[in-house]
């Protein structure tokens, strides 16, 4: 019995040792300290900026100018198919702690992935019900927070989680907005100081904007600022007094904050005035919408604002995270933080103050009563990231003021630059050499005021208007911007948009992807590209770099987005020196997917046609249309800030399924999700429903 009583014990105690698959391989993360999340990101990546001040900068340059050539993946995995529906996006920047990978995708299911191996070691499956998924622009998730031993994780159904990082269990769950009021989380949640910290997003849905921090341990609420001011609060003397506009609003939060622990100040910019092309029952500057707002990290109370646009009739919110840096102007340190916007201008701030660092004038713009136009709006001083006029009307069009930013529309209309100039991808930032990296857009835009003005809806898209697009092809711009003057060090333009975050590293490199599947190294001194590899969907994530014994590796999402022409799926890609996996589709093919589609003059040779025999089913074809086309063309046709206007317009119901097969300019394809018969749906809703009204 003792031999037996000691053999037994023995086991045991083998097995115990045994690394458990999923639990004993995963090394819990601290309570971070805020040292560990403002230093730059050397082994690990565990905040969603990189550090505090999202500068997306890694110290790392075991992969650099000289090497990147050879850099290879080590491997790829499938995500169970998920995030890679027509209306799901990958724009999410993986997580990584001690030889693990923690990735979110756009239907918010959470991944932890064993570095070594390319396994899982856990998932967490939102079940997302989609009757209570209430967002404007398709479904996504940003990225998800780190720390104390859990991973957080905001959905889009307003909830806020916390998982176990050993097993993905939910230690506690919290429904921190009602969404059937309009309200989703997109962003990565904040880890910092036992608190957790998110925005919300639904400008498009008749919400008053906030953010909130919670207890980390619990859940519990610790204070909650309101990005819209109700009555005796500061700035609420830029709303109308006579009507409740401020309660519907806006003011999202799109992205992530930055902190300043030395300062105790938290910083976020938000998102458009609602509704967001029709400014005539909201007069005033409509504070706090496309702002920039310091907060007290500790309590949430109200430091300081700077309005980048005053007004917002255009849609020109700022979803991009803000970047804090430290940088020397005139002999002295100053401490910085920089945001660019759809306006497509960057504002360079004092964070201390608020104050511009760089110079920012009020200049005079074209007024319009019956929209409540602002008389000025705050035009930075230096470089300007893309065009803001419009140099030749396109056929068939009238211009107004040159289509200059900041134009005002009526009922008819009108044109201008830019159309989401900067949006939401996230900017690096390079501590060596003071230059700003950033995704932009040069593309013309226009929109049409309503002529009866709607109240507020939060279950569909409440624009107060429609945009009105051109067939006028995108031109990304990506731009390296010096902070201390606001001049631009280089830019490049490409035949399609930017749509892209960016990483930028100590080994002088810049590293991003591309629409049509693949992932890019530049040099960041100049743009010249010095590597690319072709992955299986659009790349429209955010890279994160790190080091894994003692080896410097790179993860990133391909899987497509609801914005961008390129192919859906559900892939994370992991790259080093080390790796052998070779690029499986030759250069000759590696360019933007939209140039293999007719484009507006080419007409299409094959023609998709209903079968015969067929009954189409109206009630299936607007279900496919409110949750895939609505968010590109508007909830009743009236055009979207990525789809043209339906209304007014003659279509068969072979000219929808043509283009909705093939697609056209941005527009994807669709025949990969849904069948002829589906397609079918789609248009006999669209002629028969949504145009017959």
């Amino acid at each position: 019995m003792n031999s037996l009583r000691t053999n037994y014990l023995f086991a045991v105690l083998i097995f115990c040792l045994l690394p458990l698959h999923g639990y004993a391989q995963t090394v819990i993360s601290p309570a971070f300290s805020a040292d560990d999340l403002i230093a730059p990101p050397s082994l690990n990546w565990i905040t969603n900026g990189g550090n505090l001040a999202n500068q997306r900068y890694s110290p790392l340059n075991q992969i650099n100018r000289d090497n990147v050539a050879e850099l290879k993946a080590e491997w790829r995995v499938h995500m169970n198919g998920s995030g890679s529906a027509p209306n799901h996006s990958g724009q999410a920047q993986p997580l990584y702690y001690n030889g693990v990978l923690y990735v979110v995708t756009g239907e918010n299911d959470v991944f932890a992935i064993d570095v070594e191996s390319g396994e899982f070691l856990w998932t967490y499956q939102a079940n997302l019900d989609p009757n209570r998924v209430n967002v404007c622009c398709g479904w996504v998730s940003r990225g998800l927070g780190m720390g104390d031993g859990q991973i957080y994780v905001g959905q889009l159904d307003a909830k806020l989680l916390a998982l176990d990082q050993r097993t993905g269990a939910v230690n506690w769950e919290i429904q921190a907005e009602d969404p059937t009021m309009g309200y989703a989380i997109t962003a990565a949640p904040l880890y910092y100081n036992g608190m957790v910290i998110t925005g919300f997003a639904g400008g498009e849905r008749a919400i008053r904007g906030r953010i909130k921090a919670y207890d980390a341990k619990d859940g519990s609420l610790l204070w909650n600022f309101f990005t819209i001011p109700g009555p005796g609060e500061f700035g609420f003397d830029t709303w109308p007094r006579d009507n409740d506009s401020w309660k519907y609003g806006g003011a999202p939060i799109w992205q992530t904050p930055a902190v300043d622990p030395d300062l105790g100040m938290l910083y976020f910019s938000t998102g458009n005035a609602g509704p967001d092309l029709n400014g005539s029952q909201r007069a005033g500057d409509n504070l706090f919408t496309v702002s920039i707002v310091a907060l007290d990290t500790a309590s949430g109370e109200y430091r300081w604002h700077f309005q980048q646009v005053h007004h917002d009739i255009w849609d020109y919110d700022s979803p991009s995270p803000v970047v804090l840096f430290d940088v020397e102007i005139d002999g002295v340190m100053r401490k910085g933080l920089a945001e660019a916007s759809k306006s497509g201008y960057l504002y360079i701030l004092d964070r201390i103050t608020g104050e511009p660092l760089v110079g920012i004038d009020e200049v005079a713009v074209p007024q319009m009563a019956s929209q409540a136009t602002a008389a000025t709006q705050p035009i930075p001083v230096g470089d300007e990231l893309v065009p803001h006029f419009i140099d030749a009307a396109p056929e068939g069009y009238t211009l107004v003021n040159e289509g200059k930013t900041y134009t005002p529309f009526g009922t008819e209309g009108a044109l201008y630059k830019p159309l989401a100039g900067v949006n939401w991808p996230p900017k690096a930032y390079d501590p060596e050499s003071g230059l700003l990296y950033i995704c932009a857009n040069d593309r013309i835009g226009g929109a049409a005021r309503e002529r009866e003005t709607s109240p507020p809806t939060h279950d569909q898209t409440w624009l107060g208007g429609g945009f009105r697009l051109t067939s006028m092809p995108t031109r990304g711009i990506y731009v390296a911007i010096d902070v201390r003057t606001n001049t631009i060090a280089w830019k490049q333009q490409w035949n399609y948009s930017c749509s892209q975050g960016s990483l930028v590293t100590a080994g002088g490199l810049i590293i991003h992807g591309r629409n049509d599947g693949r992932v890019v190294a530049l040099d960041k001194s100049n743009g010249a590209r010095l590597w690319e590899y072709q992955t299986d969907a659009g790349v429209n994530g955010t890279a994160t770099t790190f080091i894994h014994k003692g080896t410097q590796m790179v993860a990133i999402i391909s899987a497509g987005s609801i914005y961008s022409p390129g192919k859906h799926g559900d892939s994370v890609w992991l790259f080093s020196l080390e790796g052998d996996i070779e690029q499986e589709i030759s250069e000759a093919i590696v360019q933007d997917s939209s140039n293999l589609r007719p484009s507006a003059d080419t007409p299409t040779i094959i023609r998709i046609e209903p079968l015969a025999e067929r009954s189409p089913n109206i009630e299936a074809g607007q279900a496919i249309f409110n949750q895939i086309c609505a968010a590109c063309h508007g909830p009743n046709g009236e055009g979207g800030e990525a789809g043209v206007e339906l209304t007014g317009k003659t279509f068969t119901t072979s000219d929808i399924m043509t283009l909705a097969t093939f697609g056209r300019n941005t527009m994807p394809a669709f025949s990969y999700a849904y069948s002829r018969d589906q397609l079918h749906d789609v248009a006999t809703y669209i002629i028969d429903g949504l145009l017959a009204r």
